[in-house]
């Protein structure tokens, strides 16, 4: 294994820090000294007019967003390894979101012209975060096309599959989903009732597609969770 590949190795697989060399990754964490986050503390507000961005180094941070009728709806995850709050950075635009910390989070604050300084001189990181970007905009597509054209366990089952795939680690028993996420963010993720959620997880557990534990999921049959979520 190369030395890039071990440095990849310690980040998510989908995640920024994963995606980039091991000169880039060094240096942009080594950019900014790294602060500290508590639950539910506020890292970014929706329709601030801010331009930096956040490297998240450890924890999970949560995305959300305000509809139109004040219903606030969740959007992602965020984890250690993901850089947050690019879209303003890059479009001059007010925060499409707010980004909460749901553990313990240790993160930096990058400054835009850091930022832009770091992707003129890396270019493979600037790739890197085009690709992101454009992941990012796939799923949002996606769950778009799944909100209207699947049932909901049909959602849940689609959920769980990207996120063990882009957050999975890989354990005895299958690929656990590497953070703490609630049933009830579970189900604003998948535009769904918590109890269909829950009902969608025991009939899950039952086929012997995924095991749960305290706020976790891990997937133990991949293949079988895929043909329910029609993938």
């Amino acid at each position: 294994m190369t030395a890039v590949d071990v440095g990849a190795a310690m980040w998510p697989p989908g995640t920024y820090l994963h995606r980039l060399t091991t000169q880039a990754r060094d240096s942009l964490r080594a950019m900014a000294p790294r602060r500290r986050a508590q639950p539910g503390d506020v890292l970014i507000s929706q329709g601030a007019e801010e331009r930096h961005v956040l490297l998240l180094q450890a924890g999970v941070a949560k995305v959300t967003a305000l509809t139109a009728e004040g219903v606030e709806s969740l959007l992602a995850i965020r984890v250690g390894g993901d850089l947050i709050g690019e879209m303003s950075a890059l479009n001059d635009l007010p925060r499409s979101a707010t980004v909460t910390a749901c553990t313990p989070l240790a993160f930096s604050v990058i400054r835009r012209p850091q930022l832009r300084a770091f992707l003129e001189q890396q270019p493979s990181a600037a790739l890197a975060l085009a690709g992101m970007v454009a992941d990012r905009l796939r799923w949002a597509n996606q769950f778009r096309v799944d909100f209207t054209a699947y049932s909901a366990k049909v959602r849940v089952a689609r959920v769980l599959v990207k996120m063990a795939l882009a957050y999975g680690r890989r354990t005895p028993t299958g690929l656990e989903i590497g953070f703490e996420l609630t049933q009830s963010e579970l189900a604003g993720l998948c535009g769904a009732a918590e109890v269909t959620v829950q009902k969608s997880l025991r009939d899950f557990r039952r086929a012997g597609s995924i095991v749960t534990g305290y706020r976790t999921v891990t997937v133990i049959d991949l293949d079988a969770l895929q043909r329910a979520a029609e993938l």
